[in-house]
């Protein structure tokens, strides 16, 4: 260890210090497959400013485009003031946030936001237009490369180009349904704004009941109750979902790990049917249960957790409890027919909820019998703990029988990566109670292994993945462990935890004893087709069945860095539930017909 002395002791400029400690600005890197990854932070930065430049009434139009390694934004606002254009993108605690008089409501406030992206792009351009005359700057890696100013014909505004750096975000893409999840948001929270994404309109006239319209995928039983004014909106309902879900924000914001503005909401919600409900008092689980809603607030200098902006911890957003309390009040006696219903859906719950409470012990009973907590539970050593960064990689199989669990678990990094092993085909959830939760002993143990069963944050793997057959059989499974996560934890799906693990059909290789090392893995009839025509005559060819006839030394390969997943994406379907209710549920003969109706015959199967 060299001597801790004066030549130890090291100054980073601001900039550099960025690029060194990149976590403390943009929380974690990643490669873009996570929609919290840095280079949507990036994203959100810039976008946020122009998003600024429309809550402060300038501007009513933000064009931006995403390609998968670049993103520019263009605002039509008022211009970074040109002769500070350089130090706004470039020194650190420099910017008009600061300036209440300027900017009433803002998210960037800390000068931060767009000296991370500048220091953390390879390519950085942000030019400014104000009153005829323009200044652009340039920088690469938070160097200074050109600066020039002039006259123009452009309209105010700013513009910001920047590509993220992949020294530092290692083999990243932009998803496109990332980018537009935000820029949705960005068009819920401020109505009458238009956002041209590469050619694609977003806008909203309705604000946060135009969001639960799109983004509540469940039928809602009455009509949303709707509030907005100036700094505060909300919107809720009540769906035959179970738990609830929250979408809130603070000056446009998406706080994803909510705060203390969402504290509020939830407490005044309660509070406020427990005053409007003419006899019963309930409890604020059963108030909230199955609930959907939305807040939004505005605030002058409101306090993150971090720079990343997830939480709002700022103690004044609790005194938002009384005034949503009495607003709830308010809004039910105007909609006597919501109110109604309203009121009946709790009181289901209550029952429910007593009834659940005695199923519970039993299931509770049932398990401590068993001499191993989770026999079907191959566990690993790591468990996942985003709060604190631990076990972003590790996973859990969910896979069909012994057989291929056995070989799974051989061949799996037990640091890592468990193994749920089903014990054939699963009850089939598409139309049961949440009892069956805990009456069926598999769902029950796979509840446990995942450590969901009070809330999906708890969840203690990074990814679920589902490994089954390439058969009827196995689809069959894959549809039934499908429909029991959007049935009773679609939080899962909508994050973007739920995989399905793809194996190999075939394995071609030439025959003969040097023809084993020179395998090749084919996941369909065109890659097969293909390795053939490559070896040539001497092709062999192994159709696999199922998982459980590949040896752990061929399932290395399969589950580690050349990992074929697919993710389970619902974010298209508005109508998810209806179309798991088509599916799964009991309409054979619709189904039947549908099949007919739409089969594809190709002519050369034939005879």
């Amino acid at each position: 260890m060299k001597a801790y002395d004066e030549d130890a002791i090291k100054h980073l400029e601001g900039l550099e210090h960025i690029r060194l400690r990149s976590g403390m600005y943009i929380g974690r890197e990643g490669d873009g497959s996570d929609y919290m990854d840095g280079i949507y932070i990036l994203l959100k930065e810039v976008f946020d400013n122009a998003i600024d430049e429309f809550i402060s009434g300038f501007g009513r139009k933000i064009e931006l485009s995403v390609s998968e390694k670049e993103v520019s934004c263009r605002d039509y606002g008022r211009g970074i003031p040109l002769g500070k254009l350089r130090e706004c993108v470039s020194e650190l605690n420099t910017g008009g946030k600061f300036n209440t008089d300027v900017f009433q409501y803002s998210v960037g406030m800390n000068g931060v936001g767009t000296k991370a992206v500048n220091a953390l792009s390879s390519r950085f351009l942000a030019r400014s237009v104000r009153d005829g005359k323009f200044a652009q700057v340039e920088f690469e890696r938070g160097k200074l490369v050109s600066e020039t100013s002039g006259a123009t014909d452009e309209r105010n505004g700013t513009f910001v180009s920047f590509t993220p750096d992949e020294e530092i975000f290692k083999g990243y893409a932009f998803r496109r349904d990332f980018v537009e999840r935000r820029v949705r948001f960005s068009s819920y929270l401020n109505p009458g704004l238009s956002i041209n994404l590469g050619g694609t309109v977003f806008r909203s006239e309705n604000g946060l009941l135009d969001l639960l319209a799109d983004e509540a995928q469940f039928e809602k039983i009455y009509k949303p109750i709707h509030y907005r004014s100036k700094d505060l909106e909300f919107c809720f309902t009540h769906t035959n979902r179970f738990g609830e879900d929250y979408f809130s924000f603070v000056n446009g914001q998406f706080t994803g790990d909510g705060g203390t503005h969402l504290a509020a909401f939830r407490e005044g919600v309660a509070r406020g049917v427990n005053e409007f409900s003419p006899k019963t008092k309930f409890e604020p689980d059963d108030v909230r249960e199955g609930m959907v809603g939305a807040v939004a607030v505005r605030m002058q200098e409101p306090k993150f957790e971090s720079q990343t902006k997830n939480k709002l911890v700022s103690l004044e957003a609790k005194d938002l409890v009384p005034r949503i309390k009495q607003i709830v009040v308010e809004e039910l006696n105007r909609n006597p027919e919501a109110a109604r219903k309203l009121l009946e859906k709790i009181e289901d719950t209550q029952k429910l909820r007593k009834e659940l409470a005695s199923v519970k012990k039993a299931a509770r009973e049932r398990s401590k019998s068993v001499s191993i907590r989770i026999p079907q539970l191959r566990d690993c050593k790591l468990h996942y703990d985003p709060k604190r960064g631990k076990g972003l990689g590790t996973e859990i199989f969910i896979v069909e029988g012994k057989s291929a669990g056995g070989t799974l678990t051989l061949a799996r990094d037990a640091d890592r990566q468990a193994v749920f092993m089903l014990r054939g085909k699963p009850l089939n959830t598409v139309a049961t109670k949440r009892d069956v939760l805990y009456k069926n002993e598999e769902l029950y143990n796979l509840m446990c292994a995942l450590d969901i069963g009070e809330s999906v944050d708890n969840l203690r793997y990074a990814r679920v993945i589902i490994a089954t057959d390439a058969d009827v059989d196995g689809l069959h499974i894959r549809n039934l462990m499908i429909t029991y996560f959007l049935r009773f934890f679609d939080r899962l799906v909508r994050e973007g935890k739920v995989f399905v693990l793809e194996t190999p059909l075939f394995r071609v290789r030439p025959q003969g004893k040097r023809g084993a090392d020179q395998n090749v893995y084919c996941y369909n009839e065109r890659e097969r087709d293909e390795a053939v025509a490559a070896i040539g005559k001497s092709a062999q060819i192994t159709r696999f069945k199922g998982l459980g006839e590949v040896n752990k030394d061929e399932f290395k390969e399969f589950i580690g860095d050349a990992m074929r997943l697919v993710p389970v994406d619902v974010s298209q379907d508005r109508h998810v539930q209806d179309t798991i209710e088509f599916y799964m549920g009991e309409n054979s003969k619709e189904r039947k017909q549908y099949i007919l109706d739409n089969l594809v015959v190709d002519p050369e199967d034939v005879v």
